[in-house]
This record gives structure tokens, C-alpha cells and sequence, in this order.
């Protein structure tokens, strides 16, 4: 579990927590040619075209993959060769992925067309499987444009004025609850806690229709809810937390809004 920051935001400060259109595509490849080959056809679809672009390269699994993973505040393409020189493989980085993120894109690239059929039944949601050696420049080219003509959710929280400047992504957002003692609004994230000087009322009307009130003290993004443990009064986050605001006073309301 990622250590969870807390920023209280008063009057003071400024904070940031996503950009809307922010892209980064994550390069998973340890043989260099094909690096390169990939670079060029970003360089000459993307690169040219939009500067709000960000590329990183990895040649193997790393902490610092890892972490690109378990951040879902931005969009990401991933470009992934399928047999890497070590012993976690491109199929099993998509896996990880596929746990945490279901928004981002997976293209897989290969050697070995006998791969297709492995991939399609270990990993969820692949954009596109391309061989090395057929066509890959001309298709790996029409993908990119393909996926930046689709939909993406990046609609964002957002508080601004001349003391604050708030944005989180929707989807990134997981709960909100009401402190108490404090008088302030707890926004949570994956990863973060964003203090506000707000009422629950006030938030109701900035967030869109997938957040739904569990609580007295709590408004929840039921699409990342994994399970409803209405017995216990607790429900279960997509990233395995237990969150203990759950009331069955609002179980019709909720049941009515997730079926739909």
C-alpha cells in the first residue's frame, strides 16, 4: 500500500493534482532497434502534434514502473514487447496493470504471432498485437491515431478562487467524508487526502452522477467499488481498502444507481 499524503488546502495554498491533458506512454522494450523504431513513430504522430506529451522508456520491470502503474491520475499508453530479457514478461506487467487501471491502452508487440492467442487469454482489454516484422511502423502509426480520436474520461473536481486551485480527476477520487473536529471535507485519493474548508453539501454539487451518498459523513464513487458488505456497514475500494461508512439508510438509493 502507497503511503498516504495529506494536504490541507487553505488559504494560502495551491494545488494541482492532475492535468487533463496529460499523456504518457510507457515503453516497455529491451531490444534497441525496436526502441528506436518506436520512438520515430511517436516522435512523427505525436511529438510534432502535441507537446503535452510525456515518454518513458523501460527495458524491464522497475519500482519505478511500478509507480507509474499505481498512479491513475493520468492517461497512459503502454507499448509493450511480450518477452522481456527477465523474469517478469510483458504479459505479466499487463496483468498488473489490468488490476489497478482499466482507462489506460495496451498495445503488445512481438516476434512470435503464436503469442496472439496467450495474450487474448491472460489479459484483458488489449488495444492491439502487433508483429515486429510486419508492418509495424505503418500499424503502430494507425493505432496512436486511433486512440487519441477515443473518448477519455478526464473529467475533473474542481475548486478555484483566489486562495484555492484544486483539480483531481473524478475517477481518481475514491470517497469523501466529513471531519468533525475540523469542520473540513476529506477528499480521498489512491494515494492522497486533500483537506477543504467545504461542507458535504457544498462538494454534492461539483462531483458528476457516479458519486452516491453511503453515509451521513460520506459520498462515495461507487465505480470504484469492488463489494457492498451492507451486514457489516463497510465497502471494498478496487484497490483493496475496507472503508467503514456505510449505512443501510442509503442501501435503496444505492442499489438503484448501480443497476442502472
Amino acid at each position: 500500500m502507497n503511503k498516504i499524503k495529506i494536504y490541507d488546502i487553505i488559504a494560502t495554498s495551491k494545488h494541482k493534482e492532475g492535468l487533463s491533458n496529460m499523456t504518457s506512454f510507457i515503453i516497455v522494450e529491451d531490444d534497441k532497434k525496436t526502441q528506436d523504431t518506436i520512438k520515430e513513430v511517436l516522435r512523427r504522430v505525436v511529438i510534432s502534434k502535441d507537446n503535452s506529451i510525456d515518454i518513458k522508456y523501460f527495458t524491464k520491470y522497475t519500482k519505478e514502473l511500478k509507480k507509474i502503474i499505481d498512479d491513475n491520475s493520468f492517461r497512459k499508453v503502454y507499448i509493450m514487447d511480450i518477452e522481456l530479457e527477465t523474469k517478469t514478461s510483458g504479459i505479466e506487467i499487463a496483468k498488473m496493470i489490468r488490476e489497478k487501471d482499466w482507462e489506460s491502452e495496451i498495445i503488445f508487440i512481438t516476434c512470435h504471432d503464436k503469442m496472439f492467442e496467450t495474450v487474448y487469454r491472460s489479459v484483458y482489454e488489449v488495444f492491439d498485437f502487433i508483429e515486429k516484422f510486419f508492418n509495424m511502423e505503418k500499424r503502430l502509426e494507425k493505432d496512436i491515431e486511433l486512440i487519441f480520436k477515443k473518448n477519455f474520461d478526464n473529467k475533473m473536481f474542481t475548486v478555484s478562487n483566489r486562495n484555492v486551485d484544486l483539480q483531481i480527476y473524478y475517477r481518481a477520487i475514491t470517497y469523501i467524508t466529513r471531519d468533525k473536529e475540523e469542520r473540513k471535507v476529506l477528499i480521498h485519493t489512491d494515494t492522497n487526502v486533500f483537506k477543504l474548508n467545504m461542507t458535504l453539501n457544498d462538494i454534492i454539487s461539483l462531483l458528476d452522477d457516479r458519486f452516491i451518498q453511503t453515509h451521513r459523513s460520506c459520498i462515495t464513487n461507487h465505480q470504484r467499488v469492488h463489494e457492498w458488505n451492507w451486514p457489516k456497514n463497510h465497502f471494498i475500494l478496487d484497490n483493496g481498502q475496507k472503508i467503514e461508512y456505510l449505512s443501510k439508510k442509503y442501501k435503496k438509493e444505492v442499489e438503484r444507481v448501480c443497476s442502472i
